[in-house]
């Protein structure tokens, strides 16, 4: 079964193609600018194929989904003979709101629920919806599976879920903490029970830390808390996002700068975060280099965000009652040795300590715990790609 999977942006594609009896990726590109100029980038992962990139007029993202398709079936770079081959199609949307627990087949239905949610994620499932609609046109026949960024975490209790604002904005709004990367929580939890043997009643605690960050509280294999709220703002600071902040500070600077709530939100989602407090740059590996040569700010910037996962990783343990693994996925997650250390330091009244010799690694799954940890750390690299794969064979199979 050949699955092909699609994350539409406003103006960008990316896509990639599995064969689902061996779960491989057999292509995987990106189409840019999609509604200016376009280019596209097409990489097979089978022999004897070379990559395949180019400037492309692609006016909707209908042109784009269509140069994807004669990419796939093409003599020099294809690696299928026919789009008939593409048994289903799984697209990742951000925001399901209380509509959806978890994925599902795309109908009339559910795309009136996509819209319904769109006051919610107003960035993202537009543009999502483009790109199933995209695919619906070029690919009539072929069954679209919806995957929701925010289903994994509609296991939360309400204690967790619910802000102490008047009770009617919920009612009226559904105005309610729902989290996001959740499809890299679900992968990565998961895996991380079947590292530690399938044990029932395991607690998880997953540290997806990139630009953008979120950590979630899983006991058995379900969400009870994680730290993005309404929007992906919430939380942690970020690349650009300035993560949890007293929303008094907002009205003070608006009244002072004479600025309005859509411009401050702007700041808080692409001027705050690492890159505010550093003036360095939003990327931790600029920040690294930076603060090895002296900088302070862009160490205060490194020190305040492993101050801030520290804190929640001890806050999910209290929540849980404990934890049986720690476990780091995403860009920085995956890749920096010096940050996981810094981060896990200090937890060793919890019994959880790190083996730097193991901890030396980069982008592999690998447990690096010392081995008289009681608490497991575990470095997973997240694949929500082969995640919404799983789901839409699992849906239409």
């Amino acid at each position: 079964m050949k699955i092909l999977v699609i994350n539409a942006g406003s103006s960008s594609l990316k896509y990639q193609l599995f064969d689902m009896n061996t779960e491989e990726v057999l292509a995987k590109g990106l189409c840019e600018r999609i509604g200016l100029d376009g280019h596209i980038k097409h990489s097979p992962m089978v022999e004897g194929k070379s990559v395949y990139e180019k400037d492309l007029a692609m006016p909707t993202h209908a042109e784009a989904m269509q140069a994807v398709l004669d990419l796939l079936v093409s003599a020099d770079y294809g690696v299928i003979a026919d789009v008939s081959e593409i048994d289903a199609v799984g697209h990742r949307v951000l925001h399901g709101g209380m509509e959806f627990t978890k994925s599902c087949v795309v109908d009339d239905a559910c795309i009136d629920a996509i819209k319904r949610c769109i006051p919610l994620g107003p960035l993202h499932n537009p543009a999502n919806l483009m790109g199933i609609q995209a695919c619906q046109a070029v690919m009539k026949d072929t069954p679209q599976v919806a995957v929701f960024d925010t289903a994994f975490h509609m296991t939360m209790p309400p204690k967790a879920y619910m802000y102490a604002i008047p009770y009617e904005y919920y009612e009226n709004y559904q105005i309610r903490r729902y989290g996001f990367h959740g499809t890299s929580h679900r992968y990565v939890s998961a895996r991380a029970i079947e590292m530690l043997g399938g044990k029932p009643g395991l607690k998880i605690i997953c540290c997806h830390l990139g630009n953008g960050s979120s950590l979630s509280a899983v006991v058995d294999g379900k969400c009870v808390d994680t730290t993005m709220g309404l929007t992906p703002l919430a939380g942690v600071p970020m690349g650009t996002r300035s993560g949890d902040i007293d929303t008094a500070v907002l009205q003070f600077i608006m009244n002072k700068e004479g600025i309005s709530a859509d411009e401050m939100l702007d700041i808080l989602n692409k001027k705050s975060g690492v890159l505010a407090l550093s003036g360095v740059s939003s990327d931790f590996r600029d920040l690294d280099d930076a603060a090895a040569k002296g900088n302070e700010r862009a160490q205060l910037a490194l020190d305040k965000f492993i101050y801030e996962v520290h804190k929640y990783i001890g806050a999910y343990a209290a929540a849980m009652g404990g934890a049986d693994a720690i476990v780091f996925t995403a860009g920085i997650g995956e890749n920096s040795a010096s940050l996981r250390e810094a981060i896990v330091s200090g937890f060793e009244y919890m019994g959880a300590k790190i083996d730097s010799e193991k901890n030396n690694v980069r982008g592999k799954e690998v447990d690096v715990s010392a081995d008289d940890s009681k608490v497991r750390i575990l470095v997973i690299p997240t694949n929500e790609e082969l995640m919404i794969a799983r789901d839409t064979k699992a849906l239409t199979e």
